[in-house]
């Protein structure tokens, strides 16, 4: 794809987004950054959520530490000045409701002059779709189809790493529940089928907990006593920087790390279906 090619790309909001040529400086909301690294191209810098700090998270870095790629702090409070000085082409960031970037306003891209792609990583889509368009944002941007980085997975390697994890469910009778730790008295407990990567894992057989009636969409906020009353075999423990470990009696089940924010990228969902699965096989 040449350089003085006109670039064209609508995202998942709906917003049709152009430009003279195509967007060589990316700027990016750190998952969607990872992902697009795993994909092929590397952004010059990332921002992070409310929930990142000024150093940015190992849970969601990815392979943007190794490819040295700059991180901004949070997206909410970014110095516009720095920002204009690294002449992104394009944003990208996320949408969870299909109508607003997540960690950035969209107004500091209007006045930086730039477009704005939001792609979707809520539960109106599946994960193979959100991998989907990822992918072909990553090809607008240059990458090859057949991109390989070092951190790369083919679609066949997903292939293989999802049959691992349901051969590994059917063998398991564990139920996993995945939540996220916010302190010594209360806990997130998160709904299945409103992740697209938990609704997969239950599409691969995986016996994912539902943590019951109650106010939330994406999680269910009790106590861990509550959690303990659910008698997981296996927890699916949010390993960001900001949650917290289990506490009292489910500080003694097995659990294995989740990130929530998982960059949409064939390579990082191998991973962690490769994980899980090892997770769910039989002790002793």
């Amino acid at each position: 794809m040449s350089g003085a090619e006109a670039w064209g790309f609508t995202d998942d909001r709906g917003a049709e987004l152009g430009a003279a040529r195509v967007p060589r400086r990316v700027i990016a909301y750190v998952r969607a950054g990872a992902a697009l690294c795993d994909l092929g191209v590397t952004p010059v810098a990332v921002y992070g959520s409310g929930h990142d700090g000024e150093v940015l998270d190992p849970a969601k870095e990815g392979g943007l530490r190794s490819a040295a790629v700059t991180y901004l702090g949070p997206g909410r409070v970014l110095d516009e000045g720095r920002l204009r000085e690294l002449r992104p082409d394009v944003i990208v960031d996320v949408t969870y409701d299909g109508k607003s970037p997540y960690a950035l306003d969209e107004a500091v891209a209007e006045r930086l002059g730039v477009p704005l792609v939001a792609l979707s990583v809520g539960n109106e889509l599946g994960l193979p779709d959100i991998l989907e368009r990822f992918g072909a944002l990553a090809v607008s941007l240059g990458a090859s189809s057949a991109a390989q980085t070092p951190a790369a997975a083919s679609p066949g390697d997903l292939r293989a790493a999802e049959d691992a994890l349901r051969e590994a469910a059917a063998r398991s009778g564990l139920g996993v529940l995945a939540l996220s730790g916010a302190g010594p008295d209360q806990v997130h407990l998160a709904r299945p089928l409103a992740w697209p990567e938990l609704a997969r894992l239950t599409e691969l057989g995986v016996r994912l907990v539902d943590p019951g009636p109650g106010p939330g969409a994406n999680w269910l906020t009790a106590d861990w006593g509550r959690a303990a009353e659910l008698r997981p075999g296996l927890v699916l423990l949010d390993s960001r920087a900001h949650a917290t470990p289990p506490d009292g009696d489910l500080s003694g089940v097995r659990s294995t790390p989740w990130n929530p924010e998982t960059p949409p990228s064939p390579a990082a969902y191998a991973r962690f279906f490769r994980d899980l699965a090892e997770a769910l096989a039989p002790t002793g």
